[in-house]
């Protein structure tokens, strides 16, 4: 089922524990932490950074969905939240925390499965979909320093917009620098000189 996982098991009932880690284990995939309780699962989340963590939504000193919200704040994590019950309550709870799957005990191994498997899918989704936002803020980041740069040059050397662009890019290329790092450095200019002006 595709490459073998480091996963944290956060469960405070043994015999599921057990269970849990059994068919983990038979799916190829490796327990490297076991919590018996919500605050030790978000320092071994922290600590041993897991591709996966199976989460017990009802755990002592911090539940489930706390730690995974606390987690969340130093780092995204795919994970399955494993309940006692069907509760549309706490299914709702469940995906305001981030989670990707539900599963309710006994936990058959072949829902384990499955679950690890649309889990990730989501999660990698997730992360395409956070890093095409980045890239998508950065670039507009980029072009409000570019632009000011640009108008910068019209304006000092009565260019026209296609000109000053031009300068730009050939500085850009005999500089051997990035088009954001030449914008900055006009800018930067600029500012220097305009207190020189006043």
């Amino acid at each position: 089922m595709g490459d073998s996982l480091r996963v944290l098991i956060a469960e405070d009932e043994y015999l599921n524990l057990m269970g849990l880690k059994s068919n983990l284990e038979h799916l190829g995939h490796k327990v490297i932490g076991e919590a018996g309780d919500g605050r030790e699962a978000i320092r071994l989340a922290e600590e041993l950074k897991p591709d996966l963590v199976l989460m017990d939504i009802n755990m002592p000193d911090i539940d489930g969905i706390e730690a995974i919200k606390e987690i969340n704040k130093k780092t995204a994590l795919p994970y399955i939240i494993i309940s006692g019950y069907h509760d549309k309550e706490l299914i709702d709870k469940a995906k305001k925390a981030g989670v990707f799957a539900y599963l309710v005990k006994p936990v058959k191994e072949k829902d384990l499965q499955i679950a690890i498997e649309i889990c990730l899918e989501r999660f990698n989704e997730f992360r395409a979909l956070e890093k095409e936002y980045t890239d998508m803020k950065k670039t507009l980041e980029e072009r409000k320093y570019i632009e000011r740069a640009k108008g910068i040059l019209m304006d000092r050397n009565k260019l026209r917009e296609a000109e000053a662009m031009q300068i730009l890019q050939k500085q850009s290329r005999d500089s051997n620098k990035k088009l954001i790092d030449v914008a900055k450095e006009i800018i930067e200019a600029d500012n220097i000189l305009q207190k020189y002006r006043k």
